[in-house]
């Protein structure tokens, strides 16, 4: 038997080694997904509100203060739960009426407290704002945040 690694053990090991993690790779990759769409994704449909509501979020540069499920800025709330926050699974009425309310109540004079600009959405921005956080409430983030208070 020979002392060291020969070059074709060498090259066997290599490309099956590679094979192996490929194929290890692929599966990890379908497993995933599939659980993003059969588990993790959000069963309320993604309505052409959400999306408008998705653009709102956007345009104004929400994200440049606010997080949704840990992505984004950690300056003001995460928002990923806001619905549950405000209630809005046993009264959404009351949820979007309150959500609409402190939206447009901004910006607060409360001393040495941070400040949410005032954007000027109109109703139909407003609307499509709250389905958004209400669609991204919906989704199984696998219990983030780790606090109600967000």
């Amino acid at each position: 038997m020979a002392e060291g690694l020969t070059k074709s053990a060498a090259r066997n090991i290599f490309y099956g080694g590679s094979l192996f993690f490929f194929l290890i790779f692929v599966a990890l990759t379908a497993h995933s997904h599939w659980y993003i769409v059969t588990e993790s994704t959000s069963a309320l449909p993604l309505t052409d509100s959400v999306r408008e509501g998705k653009h709102v979020w956007e345009k104004n540069m929400c994200i440049n203060c606010h997080s949704i499920m840990g992505e984004g800025a950690y300056f003001a709330p995460e928002l990923s739960n806001v619905w549950t926050r405000y209630h809005g699974r046993e009264n959404p009425e009351a949820a979007r009426a309150g959500l609409a309310a402190w939206m447009r109540a901004q910006p607060l004079a409360v001393p040495g407290r941070r400040k949410m600009p005032q954007f000027d959405l109109s109703d139909e921005e407003m609307t499509s704002l709250i389905d958004f956080l209400e669609w991204t409430d919906a989704i199984d983030d696998q219990n983030w945040p780790p606090h109600v208070s967000g």
